[in-house]
This record gives C-alpha cells, sequence and structure tokens, in this order.
C-alpha cells in the first residue's frame, strides 16, 4: 500500500488562510490503512482547523468527504454537484490522488493534507516500513523476493558493502542488511548458486525518460 502522514497543521493552515469555504476529501484506500486520510482523520483535521482558525478570530466552513478513491473518475465524479461551492480542496489522499482530483477539477485550487512517503507493508499497529519504489524494473524473481533498491541503503544490486557488521547495515544499526537478507533467504531456498550471478546496473535513464509512465491494456479497453 501507499503509506502517508499527514502534513503539520501550519502548513496546511497557510495553503487555505485567505479561504472562506473549504472541502476536505479523505480516501478511503491506502491513507485509510496507515491512519493518515480516511473518514476519522477527515473529521480530526476538520476540527482542528475550525479551532485554529478561531483562536486567530477566524469562522471557516468546512465541508467533510470521504470518497472510496481518488485515483478514479467514478468516484471523483461524486463531488461534481458541489465542488464549486468551495473555494478550496484540501486532499487527504496520496500525490496520486491530489493530482488526479486537481486534474478533474481545474478551477478548484487542491491543495495536499499528507505527505506521500512509500510504498510499505503493516509490520505491526502503527508500524510501517518501505517495500518497493516502484523502479519498473522488478528484480524480486533474482534476489529471493526481497528487494535492495527499497531495502538496502545504497541500493546495492550485487551484495552488501564493506561496512555491513552482524547483519546490520552501517548507516544505521537497528536496520537488517538487505543483502544478508536475501542471502538468508537464497539458502533457505537452495539458491545460493544464484548470488554468484551478476546483475547488470539498471538503465534509470530508459525507465524515467519521456515524462510520466503508462500503461495500455487494449484487451480491457471498450
Amino acid at each position: 500500500m501507499i503509506v502517508a502522514e499527514r502534513k503539520p497543521i501550519e502548513e496546511i493552515m497557510e495553503f487555505i488562510r485567505d479561504c472562506r469555504k473549504i472541502m476536505i476529501v479523505g480516501c478511503n484506500e491506502c491513507v485509510t490503512v496507515c491512519y493518515a486520510g480516511g473518514k476519522k482523520e477527515v473529521e480530526i483535521l476538520a476540527s482542528a482547523l475550525s479551532m485554529a482558525f478561531k483562536k486567530e478570530g477566524k469562522e471557516i466552513e468546512i465541508k467533510e468527504v470521504t470518497l472510496e478513491r481518488q485515483c478514479d473518475h467514478e468516484y471523483l465524479e461524486e463531488i461534481r454537484g458541489i465542488i464549486d461551492e468551495y473555494d478550496a480542496v484540501i486532499s487527504l489522499a496520496c500525490g496520486v490522488g491530489v493530482q488526479f482530483l486537481a486534474e478533474k477539477y481545474l478551477q478548484i485550487p487542491v491543495f495536499p493534507g499528507v505527505n506521500t512517503l512509500f510504498m510499505g507493508v503493516t509490520e505491526d499497529r502503527g508500524v510501517w516500513s518501505e517495500r518497493c519504489q516502484g523502479c519498473g524494473q522488478c528484480i524480486l524473481g533474482q534476489t529471493a523476493g526481497i528487494c535492495p533498491i527499497s531495502r538496502c541503503a545504497k541500493r546495492l544490486l550485487n551484495g552488501p558493502c564493506g561496512g555491513s557488521t552482524k547483519g546490520k547495515c552501517e548507516i544505521n544499526a537497528e536496520l537488517d542488511c538487505a543483502w544478508q537478507l536475501i542471502i538468508d533467504r537464497l539458502k533457505e531456498l537452495g539458491r545460493l548458486d544464484d548470488y554468484d550471478e551478476l546483475m547488470p546496473i539498471k538503465d534509470w535513464s530508459t525507465e524515467r525518460a519521456g515524462g510520466p509512465r503508462k500503461i495500455v491494456r487494449e484487451d480491457l479497453q471498450q
């Protein structure tokens, strides 16, 4: 899932300081799971903004909405009939949702209410960790399902650096060395010989050349 965290209230207030009516739009997907942008977080932010502006002697009208997704035309259409009534929108979706909402409603300022951090997993309640950077050149088949791009501090492709000690990263002693994890798993799978095969350097230039990436599935198009 995409993991995010709410922006500081002071930063959000600066976005809408000149507004009288705002809409806060939550997302019922990833940001709900990580407690950053779901229905509850919309309510909390609305209350926090209202109280903060009252302290400054300003009354602000806030509309609370939570959509199933903000990265889908269908769900963004649900606010078409009311969005024009507001001076601005605070989106609590990830950066993708913020951009898609802004593209959909060009006449209304759309501001982010969260900082999008990474694609990751839920390790424990209230604990999320990165697993993927969406590089577009997945090598998990060669690395026993453990990604050195997202989990190695140096993004090394062919083994650990000289600074790792006792299976820990030299940059952060509490962080497992990604390559130690890979080697251990290759042993468990009986595939340790795969470790001797050199992987070529990733060609980041071709991956990011030409602007945003796009996938077109002609078999799904009508």
